[in-house]
């Protein structure tokens, strides 16, 4: 009987250890990008996380997105709970990504309404920003 046990325990080491698929994140990608600022009001975002107006999240356009998105499940996106630095005319302000915006063209970010009041005014609606991953 004990020699039954000792080949079970092994088998499942070794399939729990070696043979189970490896995933790693997708690195995060380089470099300033170019693109639109904009806002909306935020719930339950494509993360899988509720937010609201005074959270400092965007959503990023689903262009860039979807890219990182690889088990089809937008909760499991490796870019959700990334921070992202968003620059203009000498403002800048920091958020984490949480949601997806359909509408937004690669390089566009979705901001929360506190986030954009930061660096615009929000009667402007829509400004020309650069931005970056910090992590």
């Amino acid at each position: 009987m004990k020699f039954n046990q000792f080949y079970l325990l092994f088998a499942l080491i070794f399939f729990g250890f070696f043979m189970v698929p490896v995933i790693k994140a997708a690195p995060v990608p380089k470099g300033k990008r170019y693109g639109y600022g904009t806002y909306f009001n935020p719930s339950l975002g494509a993360c899988g996380m509720m937010d609201n107006d005074n959270s400092h999240i965007v959503a990023l356009g689903s262009p860039l997105f979807d890219q990182y998105t690889g088990s089809g499940n937008p909760n499991h996106n490796t870019l959700c709970g990334k921070r992202i630095k968003i620059n203009f005319q000498g403002k800048s302000v920091q958020g984490l990504v949480h949601d997806r915006c359909p509408e937004c063209a690669d390089g566009d970010v979705d901001m929360s309404p506190a986030m954009f009041r930061m660096i615009a005014n929000q009667d402007v609606g829509r400004i020309r920003i650069d931005w970056e991953f910090m992590n």
